[in-house]
C-alpha cells in the first residue's frame, strides 16, 4: 500500500513540473494545437519596415534604370532586417525579426515579391523560424501569402500569412500585423 502511495504522489510531483514547465514557455502571440498527426500553430505579431531616419530596417539595394516610368516602382528591391513586435507600437515586446528580401513586381499594380524568414526569439519559438514566399498585393487592405518552409518548431512548415497595414507614411514607413497560420508534421 505504501509503495503504491508513494508512485502516485511521485507520478503526481512529475505531472506537476511538467505542466509548470510547459507553462513557463507559453506567449501570449502564439498557440500551438497537437492534432495527433501534426501540429497547428498560430501566431499574430507586427512587422516595422523603417526606410527613414538614422538607422532604418529596410535599405534599397537595386531599382531600375531611369528610362523606366512605372508608377509601381517596378524593379525596385530592398533587404531587411525588420522587428517583430507584440503589438503595434515598435517598443512594444520584440519576438523576432524578420529578414529577406522584397521587389516591386508589378509594372500596373503594386505587388511585392516576398522572400522573407520570419525567425523568433521569445519563449518555446526562440530559434525557430518559417519562410515566407509570395507575391504581396500590397495596396490590398488584406493580403494572403504563402509560407512555404521553416527550421526547428517550424521545420517542413506549411501554411499562409493574412497581412495587413496598420499604418503607412509618407517615407514608405510602414507597420504591418500578421496573422499566420502554420501546420507542421509532429
Amino acid at each position: 500500500m505504501t509503495r503504491v502511495v508513494l508512485r502516485v504522489m511521485f507520478i503526481t510531483l512529475v505531472a506537476t513540473m511538467v505542466s509548470w514547465a510547459r507553462a513557463q514557455d507559453d506567449v501570449t502571440w502564439a498557440k500551438r494545437v497537437d492534432t495527433g498527426k501534426e501540429v497547428v500553430t498560430t501566431l499574430q505579431f507586427y512587422f516595422h519596415d523603417v526606410l527613414s531616419g538614422r538607422n532604418p530596417s529596410a535599405v534599397r539595394i537595386a531599382q531600375a534604370s531611369q528610362t523606366n516610368s512605372s508608377p509601381t516602382g517596378f524593379g525596385l528591391m530592398n533587404m531587411i532586417d525588420d522587428p517583430l513586435t507584440i503589438g503595434q507600437d515598435p517598443n512594444s515586446k520584440l519576438v523576432g525579426r524578420a529578414r529577406g528580401i522584397y521587389g516591386s513586381a508589378g509594372q500596373n499594380d503594386l505587388s511585392l515579391l516576398m522572400v522573407v524568414s520570419y525567425g523568433f526569439i521569445d519563449g518555446i519559438y526562440n530559434g525557430s523560424s518559417f519562410s515566407l514566399l509570395s507575391i504581396n498585393p500590397a495596396i490590398n487592405p488584406v493580403r494572403e501569402m504563402a509560407i512555404v518552409g521553416g527550421t526547428g518548431l517550424f521545420r517542413l512548415a506549411r501554411g499562409y500569412a493574412i497581412a495587413q497595414t496598420y499604418s503607412l507614411d509618407p517615407s514608405g514607413d510602414a507597420i504591418v500585423g500578421y496573422n499566420v497560420t502554420l501546420a507542421t508534421y509532429i
